[in-house]
């Protein structure tokens, strides 16, 4: 059996454990609304950076789905944009230029 030590501990590294538990049903709509009208603004947005970062589009999708499951679970401040930006993706776009080679994806 996990000990009460190590319990703390992994609350420690997934706060999704201390915050979870303690959802309330009430909250459900209001979060699923939020979530559907950021997803229907940062899902574009992923891929227009994608595209401007010279890279497919499907990568921005995972760009923008992929940090905010990992944040969740993970992250601590309940009020933090977790989201690909325009500098990243021109960063990402001179050392990917940099590196390629021609004809490749």
């Amino acid at each position: 059996m996990i000990s009460v030590l190590k319990l703390g501990r992994i609350r420690e590294y997934f706060p999704i454990l201390n915050w979870g538990l303690n959802y309330k049903r009430e909250d459900l709509t209001g979060d699923l609304t939020a979530g559907i009208i950021v997803a229907s603004l940062l899902i574009p947005q992923g891929m227009a950076y994608a595209m401007l970062a010279g890279l497919p589009p499907q990568v921005g999708l995972y760009a923008s789905i992929f940090p905010q499951i990992v944040y969740a679970c993970l992250g601590t401040a309940s009020m933090l944009s977790v989201a690909p930006v325009a500098v990243d993706s021109l960063m990402v776009a001179t050392v990917v230029s940099a590196i390629a080679t021609e004809n490749t994806p």
